[in-house]
């Protein structure tokens, strides 16, 4: 027998008895022959809350494309992009539509109807289980009861007709138009993949996360902008200084102030005592023409900008010579100045600086934070720890991600790997031991983790925060990819010489199967049947670059959602759809806004479609998943026989007499 008593026992907590364990294993076993459901991998978010929330609503083109295949010879185009509003959008496009019909009974029947076929169409590849919990639970039964009219339309037409005409008679008809729309939503798409960076420079990252707590099935691996925030919440305060200096940098503290209540009034009073002269430009903020802020918000987004930057600085100097074991000694930047004379050396060259403007600074002191800033982090720390949707926000990136995550034999993690200047697998000397590969992630892992969770006060925990900053900049960081972070230098320096990050070699050696290979193999995947897919550097489509990198091996999705990076990419992001006839990447097209979406129906659109079809389509008993589920099928015998043999004793519900 595969499993000892002692697992079985456990086993049966959950199956007390043969029937309960033979109708999961029955369960179990279909299953396996359902095609795969469709799983959504997006990368590289940005805080751009409606562009993510309209690419879940469309499930990346999955909704439009259905509504093609089934009405393609019923509709015209402006009823089908009608119709398509009317599930992304149905409560607001409701009112639209009802005020163009004077007869709503005729308009509730006919719009139910087209709903519950696209419903229909969705559920072929669902279990009833499954089915039920993505189900509105106010509107369960009466959606079941429809649904089961569309498999049986003559036998059950006049039993549908009366109930669509009840619901509508006592007034409940857009509430069900509204519970079906969510319900082909969540139908259209069975798990996402975040592989990073939700949080960044737009202005609804806290949105984007609202949107993933409530989506039914998603997985997160981290991104740097991610752990920064992460590290921020966690306590790190120079992970707080750096969320909140990229903030004032691109003039929006929306997700700062208005998502977690994040008070910045003592740092804007703060830089009014001390920076109130600074004529410095190189901390105006980097903002788009539309966006760019009236003349007084500029001057004090600019003053509170560089006076958190100085904090920042302060701070990495610290938690540098703190770390002294993190051999990043040369990243001193404040200990480098020449105060007297305005001059930065650097590696035994020196540079004029073009600012010189450092009332918080002590020339014999230069990393020490003066009382003020004391005062002042003190009170902003007291902030990030007492913002309640923050703290949630962050528990939920605890709990649904990580630096990594294999799913159905792809590897996702959103920067890199590192690899040496051969193209091997590097070993990374941290904290006083080398590691590799997926040993080197899962390690970073479980410094995050104890970061956040771990004894406030003790040496593992100071550690770890240390750490979140580390994974932010850190020159071995797989998050971050590079040998430096020139914040510094391109504040202070005009020498572009000193601006230059090198990328780490993963960027120059991707592009070759065989690391990939390599990099597959570490994580115990199968090379001629697994893929990795990450994100973290936009692909440069304009230029002719391809998100297909290793013969087909690795796949890039950053493909420019944060509006800064379109001009740059050409397009407005990747997604990447994996069900059950194979891989589909598409590069969208800029998305305006979701009034246009909903008033003028425009939709996310496609620019360019790649496609990677499988042999024969694929079932749930092909993929990874299917592994899994055939070893609870392998338990499931086991405990069955140990009921029939009797080595465990069955156990049944009391009935009352």
């Amino acid at each position: 027998m595969q499993n000892d008593i002692k697992y079985l026992k456990l086993l049966s907590e959950q199956y007390p008895n043969t029937a309960a364990a033979a109708k999961e294993i029955v369960l179990l076993e279909a299953l396996l022959s359902l095609p795969k459901s469709p799983e959504l991998f997006i990368s590289d978010i940005h805080g751009e809350h409606e562009s993510f929330r309209h690419m879940l609503k469309n499930a990346s083109g999955r909704i439009r494309h259905e509504l093609l295949t089934l009405f393609k010879d019923e509709l015209t185009e402006d009823s089908l992009r009608s119709l398509a509003t009317l599930i992304y959008y149905p409560q607001e496009k409701l009112d639209i539509l009802k005020s163009k019909n004077s007869d709503l009974e005729e308009f509730y029947t006919v719009a139910v109807k087209r709903l519950l076929k696209v419903a229909h169409r969705f559920t072929a590849i669902y279990t009833i289980r499954k089915l039920d919990l993505l189900l509105p639970v106010n509107y369960k039964l009466v959606i079941r009861e429809l649904l089961d009219g569309e498999s049986a339309p003559e036998q059950k037409f006049a039993y549908r007709q009366n109930l669509l005409r009840s619901i509508i008679a006592i007034g409940e008809g857009d509430q069900l138009i509204i519970a079906l729309a969510e319900f082909i939503q969540r139908l259209a798409i069975a798990k996402i993949h975040v592989i990073g960076d939700i949080y960044d420079r737009g202005p609804g990252a806290e949105q984007v996360m609202d949107s993933l707590i409530a989506y039914h099935s998603v997985d997160i691996q981290w991104g740097n902008h991610d752990i920064v925030w992460m590290g921020a919440a966690s306590g790190s305060r120079a992970c707080m200084a750096n969320v909140i200096r990229l903030s004032l940098r691109y003039g929006n503290t929306q997700t700062l102030e208005n998502g977690y209540g994040i008070n910045l009034l003592p740092l804007a009073s703060f830089a009014l005592e001390h920076y109130r002269d600074d004529s410095s430009l190189a901390f105006n903020p980097k903002v788009a023409p539309e966006e760019l802020l009236n003349e007084s918000e500029g001057w004090l987004n600019r003053i509170m900008h560089k006076a958190i930057s100085i904090i920042q600085f302060k701070l990495e100097e610290q938690l540098i010579s703190r770390r002294p074991e993190l051999r990043m000694e040369h990243r001193k930047m404040l200990e480098c100045i020449d105060f007297s004379k305005s001059e930065l050396t650097v590696e035994g060259e020196t540079y004029a600086m073009k600012d010189d403007f450092f009332p918080t600074i002590d020339p014999e002191n230069p990393t020490g934070l003066s009382k003020g800033e004391q005062e002042l982090m003190q009170q902003l720390a007291e902030s990030f720890e007492q913002s309640v949707r923050l703290q949630e926000h962050v528990q939920f990136l605890y709990e649904k991600g990580s630096m990594y995550h294999i799913a159905n034999d792809c590897l996702l993690f959103h920067g890199c790997i590192p690899i040496d200047k051969d193209g091997n697998l590097a070993a990374i000397e941290l904290l006083g031991k080398k590691r590799t590969g997926r040993e080197y992630m899962d390690f970073l892992d479980k410094l995050a983790r104890e970061a956040y969770s771990g004894v406030s006060g003790t040496r593992e925990n100071e550690l770890a925060k240390d750490m979140m900053w580390y994974l932010w900049a850190g020159p071995d960081s797989p998050l971050f990819g590079k040998d430096k972070m020139a914040t510094f230098e391109r504040y202070f320096v005009t020498d572009e010489k000193l601006h230059k990050e090198t990328k780490s070699p993963y960027y120059q050696y991707r592009d070759l199967p065989e690391t990939a290979d390599k990099i597959l193999k570490n994580f115990g995947l199968d090379p001629a049947n697994s893929l990795i897919i990450n994100g973290h550097v936009p692909v440069a489509v304009k230029k002719g670059e391809s998100p297909v990198k290793a013969e087909g091996k690795l796949l890039v999705i950053d493909g420019g959602f944060a509006k800064a990076y379109q001009e740059q990419t050409g397009i407005a992001g990747y997604t990447l759809i994996f069900d059950h006839i194979g891989k589909k990447i598409i590069a969208h097209l800029p998305f305006e806004s979701t009034e246009k979406a909903i008033t003028e129906e425009l939709d996310i659109l496609e620019a360019e479609t790649i496609y990677s079809y499988e042999d024969k389509p694929l079932k749930v008993e092909d993929i990874r998943d299917g592994n899994k589920i055939k070893e609870q099928i392998a338990d499931l015998k086991d405990l069955l026989n140990s009921y029939r043999l009797g080595l465990l004793t069955e156990r049944f519900p009391r009935t009352s007499n």
